[in-house]
């Protein structure tokens, strides 16, 4: 596994169990709109390596674990660390300009990162095929639609503390980046290209239409 790779997943595990533990620590770090609005930009990234339990760390770093290889594989880990930490900083903006008057907001987790990498590499690999539930075959671009579409109910529903708005911010900084990186994947893969928006443009349709 890459040096790079090891580092981040360490460090989130590092920082959710810390936070699991200690709440005032988990406050302190956590994305809280009224927070933010006051001039704690830190937490922008900070939330990122926040989880709200075990679970929800498990199931980002297993897709972490899965994807950023092929991102690794295909545009070194520099770009991959710009992936990354570009889609976490899209995620905590996006969830600014959807929550920004609700001061009691609050989110945490790499799901923006994460979702990020998954997009570059379904960009980069849309050939991809995914165990799920590491026994069902689907193909990994199927995947990353049903996870945002997911998103788009937990941003309904409001019933957790995970960061479903940041899963979009995210998976439009990994798709504009890894195009700006490579923009000949937009010849290459076309199809992926204009598939891989239609969650997207779901998301601000429901919104323009209020129903977020």
């Amino acid at each position: 596994m890459n040096t790079i790779l090891i580092i981040i997943i360490a460090a989130n595990a590092l920082m959710s169990f810390k936070g699991f533990n200690d709440n005032s620590f988990f406050r302190k770090y956590e994305f809280h709109m009224g927070s933010v609005r006051a001039g704690e930009q830190i937490r922008l990234f900070s939330s990122g390596f926040l989880h709200a339990d075990i679970g929800h760390l498990a199931f980002n770093m297993l897709t972490l674990y899965f994807f950023a290889p092929v991102v690794i594989a295909y545009l070194g880990s520099t770009s991959f660390i710009i992936i990354y930490f570009a889609s976490l900083l899209f995620g905590s903006l996006l969830t600014i300009l959807f929550h920004k008057n609700d001061y009691n907001y609050r989110a945490v987790g790499a799901s923006g990162a994460v979702t990020g990498v998954l997009y570059s590499a379904i960009l980069l690999r849309p050939d991809m095929m995914l165990g799920l539930f590491f026994i069902v075959p689907i193909p990994a671009y199927l995947f990353g639609i049903l996870y945002l579409l997911y998103s788009i109910y937990g941003m309904r529903a409001k019933n957790d503390n995970i960061g479903h708005t940041a899963h979009f911010g995210g998976a439009i900084g990994g798709y504009l980046v890894t195009l700006a990186t490579r923009p000949s994947l937009i010849v290459e893969h076309t199809f992926m290209v204009v598939l891989l928006t239609i969650p997207i443009v779901i998301l601000f349709v429901m919104a323009r239409m209020g129903k977020l």
